[in-house]
């Protein structure tokens, strides 16, 4: 279990769609931003190399907006990780690099 540190929301926004985390590389922390424009159930989860789940950073109903999380993986190995955002009709994966 990894602890989430902080949700920023903004609600102007037009589309589904996930950011590139940054700082990327990053060590231990990093903020992953994304836009939802339908309320609704949003899950963003963090994944190893092989697939594993290693963090659920959020599983809740939001509203359309703008969302900053931020994600510490202190307790995390040096890696390349993904991070995977669903939300109603939209999902996408993008990587993160862990150097410590």
């Amino acid at each position: 279990y990894i602890p989430l540190t902080g949700i920023e929301n903004n609600i102007e926004t037009a589309d589904f769609s996930l950011y590139q985390n940054y700082p990327n590389p990053f060590n231990p922390e990093t903020n992953i931003k994304f836009n939802i424009s339908e309320s609704g159930l949003t899950i963003l989860k963090i994944y190893d190399m092989t697939g594993k789940q290693v963090a659920s950073l959020m599983n809740e109903k939001l509203i359309q907006g703008s969302y900053v999380v931020k994600f510490n993986a202190g307790n995390l190995a040096s890696g390349v990780y993904y991070y995977e955002l669903t939300s109603e009709n939209f999902k996408q994966i993008k990587k993160m690099i862990l150097i410590k």
